[in-house]
């Protein structure tokens, strides 16, 4: 994998050009290659030696405390030790400042090594991107600089257990935390009163703070809470308080454990039921002499978790999806990893598990010694698959990265189209890799039969890991309709056309290599039945009814973008190819043979997704529940 990763960054993005900007000048490829092996050497040593402790030891809770096996906060500290957790950070601030697709790079042999603890770290980054970006300074000091120093940990507390996805039927309710609240030096503060549901990282004793933040809707004049997002706030919670100077000041917030979610895989990972505002730890009127400011609470004794106002009232949402699109690719890359992890598990097996002859007459010669199964056709065809979804996942995430380091660093132009691109784009970066990855898992568990279905081989524990994806960070129906919905449409239809003009051009050079054409061909007509179908979609007036099939829209225009990357990547290779010997040669071979495999066996699958689509079918729409 490291010489995959290597090969995308610099042969395929050219992440070097970055060092250009005024950003990134201090750094150089070296620099950059070099983080990624202290990456891999402390994923290897750190993290990789105790993924199935944390799958065989989940937490657990005793009633006072969640108890965690002790290797993971040793990993996370030699993570932060080793100053990865201030990667992206700004030199001023201790950070390294590299991009951002050389963090999701080093990030991804994390997740690979054990998903299971790398998510707490893809956890902390993306709360504390959040306050920077929507923060005041003071609340930048006292809760993302901590967070990204990795002190501090951190989640989102969006779901609720009546609302689930749907957020604007959620109950939690803020007020403001009487007379003087609204001049905080850490921003208007508020008593939180509400329950949280599926929250990761939620709670622990590992750091010295954790910060949630939670959506919560403000009560209008009358009271009420108003229906809907657009009455939706986001708040800053800390489980312990601290001070008007953001200092801690080690008293509990109002924030309490009501369970632990038990699941199926990524146990490493503590999942919560969180109450806010229930009493069990309230914060009494009157204030101390250390400078915690309080207010009387809900019920004038103290209850009601204080919280932070980030941002306006009423555009919390808004401000939440600054996390969330982080997240989305970051469950993208998390479920594009642990396929790598099981495809790389069953490569190495398929070398060397000796089973079976030739077919012919050879293979009938009981007295020969029998074949690796890697010499099987079978078997190629399902690890071609893997190699196909993971590498082909991770160009795709990488690709987004080098957008946000585009979107941040680039011309205004530049930056603009990479900020359409990507709102096309992240749906496919979290539902691609999570649906598809997680069938290379399937396979890698195949390939080794019997033994993959048994915990003496890793490859199940990978499969239960990743069945996660295609459900956290919104399921694939969100993903599809957020895609067909709003993402292809928005602004005119801007993204979708910028999108296929990167398509054209790929298909152009590619075109110039006469191994490459057939594939072009194939890509040109894919595209133009996604542009045609999208507009078929859309006739009629009636959303309902072209929405009904936006998850097979969404798996057919995943799989042309993934195409679209593959036959880049093809092209990229075959250029390099007439210079290379040996290894190198076999590794550029590989890619030309796993792109080669996605458009035989895969491209062809996009018609029968499109057809539902093209003709707005209505069976699933129709489909009564009693009939079900």
């Amino acid at each position: 994998m490291r010489a995959t990763l290597s090969w995308l960054l610099h042969d395929w993005l050219d992440v070097g050009a970055l060092t250009a900007r005024p950003r990134f000048s201090e750094h150089t490829r070296e620099t950059f290659e070099s983080v990624l092996d202290v990456s891999e050497r402390l994923a290897r040593d750190k993290f990789a030696p105790h993924n199935r402790l944390v799958d065989l030891q989940e937490p657990h809770f005793d009633g006072e405390r969640v108890h965690l096996p002790a290797q993971v906060e040793q990993a996370l500290q030699a993570y932060v030790d080793a100053g990865l957790s201030l990667a992206g950070v700004d030199a001023e601030h201790g950070g390294m400042q590299l991009p951002f697709a050389v963090e999701m790079a080093s990030t991804s042999m994390f997740h690979r090594a054990s998903v299971g603890i790398g998510a707490y770290v893809m956890l902390a980054h993306g709360n504390a991107k959040t306050v920077q970006a929507h923060g005041t300074a003071a609340q930048i000091a006292a809760f993302a600089q901590p967070t990204f120093e990795g002190r501090y940990f951190g989640t989102m507390c969006l779901s609720e257990p009546q609302a689930g996805s749907s957020l604007s039927d959620i109950a939690t309710r803020a007020v403001p935390d009487g007379e003087g609240s609204q001049d905080d030096p850490l921003g208007p503060r508020f008593r939180l009163k509400g329950n949280k549901m599926w929250i990761s990282g939620g709670e622990h004793d590992m750091g010295e703070n954790i910060v949630h933040l939670v959506l919560a809707k403000i009560p209008g004049p009358d009271g009420r809470l108003v229906p809907g997002v657009k009455g939706i706030s986001l708040f800053i919670v800390p489980r312990k308080l601290v001070r008007a100077d953001g200092s801690l000041s080690g008293e509990r917030n109002d924030v309490s454990l009501a369970g632990l979610n038990h699941k199926c895989g990524y146990r490493g990972t503590v999942n919560t039921l969180l109450n806010f505002g229930e009493g069990r730890f309230p914060v009494k009127a009157g204030g101390d002499d250390q400078g915690v400011p309080r207010g009387p609470g809900l019920d004038g004794q103290g209850a009601g978790a204080i919280g932070y106002l980030i941002g306006q009232p009423g555009k919390g949402l808004a401000a939440m999806f600054t996390m969330m699109n982080g997240a989305r690719i970051g469950v993208g890359l998390g479920a594009v990893m642990l396929g790598y992890a099981g495809y790389e598990a069953s490569l190495d097996y398929a070398r060397n598990r000796p089973q079976g002859r030739a077919l012919g007459a050879a293979g009938k010669d009981a007295t020969q010694p029998q074949v690796p199964i890697v010499e099987h056709a079978d078997v190629k065809r399902m690890l071609l698959a893997q190699k196909s979804y993971c590498e082909g996942g991770l160009a795709l995430e990488l690709f987004c990265a080098r957008l946000i380091d585009e979107q941040d660093t680039g011309t205004p132009e530049a930056a603009d189209e990479a900020r359409l691109l990507l709102e096309v784009l992240t749906p496919i970066a979290k539902s691609w890799p999570s649906e598809w990855c997680l069938e290379a898992n399937s396979l890698a568990i195949q390939v080794l039969g019997g033994y993959g279905y048994t915990r003496d081989f890793p490859v199940e524990q990978y499969w239960r890991d990743n069945r996660l994806n295609m459900i956290h960070e919104g399921t694939h129906g969100i993903q599809g309709m957020d895609l067909l919905g709003r993402k292809v449409i928005m602004e005119n239809g801007r993204g979708l056309m910028l999108l296929g003009a990167r398509v054209q051009q790929t298909i152009g050079q590619a075109g110039e290599f006469a191994e490459l054409k057939e594939q072009a061909r194939a890509l040109g007509a894919a595209l133009g039945r996604v542009a045609q179908v999208t507009q078929a979609a859309w006739q009629g007036g009636d959303p309902q009814r072209s929405l009904a099939n936006a998850t097979p829209y969404l798996q057919a225009f995943g799989h042309v973008v993934l195409a679209w990357l593959w036959l880049d990547l093809a092209a990229t290779a075959q250029r390099q190819l007439p210079q290379a010997t040996g290894e190198q040669a076999d590794f550029l071979k590989g890619k030309l043979a796993a792109a080669r495999y996605f458009f035989r066996y895969e491209l062809p699958k996009i018609e029968a997704w499109l057809a539902v689509v093209e003709s707005r079918d209505d069976t699933c729409l129709n489909a009564q529940p009693q009939w079900l």
